[in-house]
């Protein structure tokens, strides 16, 4: 009969081999682990990525919107730092039926000194004159094109951005002016000196302070003085010769 078999080995042999599972178990935890941490760590990445991104995206939105705010709002402000303001006031209906009044038997090229949007240089093409427009603001210029543009009047007009203070307003034998107190009396001057004595110079809401108008018509702000220059020149220097007098 045949010994028993020594089983001592066999179990001293499965006792070494038993805790292998449980390092495998041990091993892949930690990879799995390792791999959550690696994922983690790159959806942070992510997510921080794209976090910069929209900040990026904020930070350029708000800049362009501040670059477009200046560039619109400058030309607007600007001529109120000038020593001599003239704000952009739209003319009223009024105000243009009657320099068109003004207008009537007139004939020649005209300008409207600080042309604003255009009004009456348009009204001014609809009954055939060829009519320009002088204005500081850009965007108020390229505005007035296209209302040309649109009403069909576009070849009879043009508009140009400059001060008139740098213009020669010389060849125009008709012109029209929406200015301001302040700046009448050196305006005055300036167009006794380069205007031909067959021009008519029509002034809205504000009248020259030494020319006696020749026709005046409205009220209120929508008051108009037409000047004819042949009658106005010279009365600066008649004005001062009577100023003793009066004063005595």
């Amino acid at each position: 009969m045949a010994p028993p078999a020594d089983l001592s080995g066999s179990v001293g042999n499965w006792s070494a081999r038993g805790p292998a599972p449980q390092r495998r178990e041990g091993v892949m935890s930690k990879v799995v682990a390792s791999e959550s941490h690696a994922a983690a760590l790159q959806e942070d990445c992510k997510g921080g990525s794209r976090r910069r991104s929209w900040g990026l995206l904020a930070t350029a939105g708000v800049g362009g919107t501040l670059v477009a705010l200046y560039a619109v709002v400058t030309p607007f402000v600007t001529p109120a730092l000038r020593k001599v303001c003239l704000p952009f006031v739209p003319a009223t209906s009024t105000q243009i039926q009657n320099v068109l009044r003004m207008l009537e038997n007139r004939s020649g090229s005209l300008v409207d000194i600080g042309s604003g949007d255009g009004r009456i240089v348009i009204a001014a093409a609809k009954m055939g004159f060829k009519a320009v427009g002088y204005e500081l603001n850009p965007w108020l210029v390229w505005y007035s094109r296209y209302r040309a543009w649109r009403d069909g009047v576009h070849q009879n007009t043009r508009f140009y951005i400059s001060d008139l203070w740098k213009v020669s307003f010389s060849h125009y034998t008709n012109v029209v002016v929406f200015g301001v107190p302040q700046m009448m009396p050196q305006l005055e001057k300036k167009l006794e000196e380069e205007l031909e004595s067959n021009a008519r110079i029509i002034a809205c809401r504000f009248p020259f302070p030494c020319w006696i108008p020749d026709h005046t018509t409205g009220e209120g702000i929508d008051t108009v003085w037409a000047y004819d220059l042949k009658h106005s020149r010279g009365c600066e220097t008649k004005r001062l010769e009577i100023s003793p007098e009066t004063e005595s």
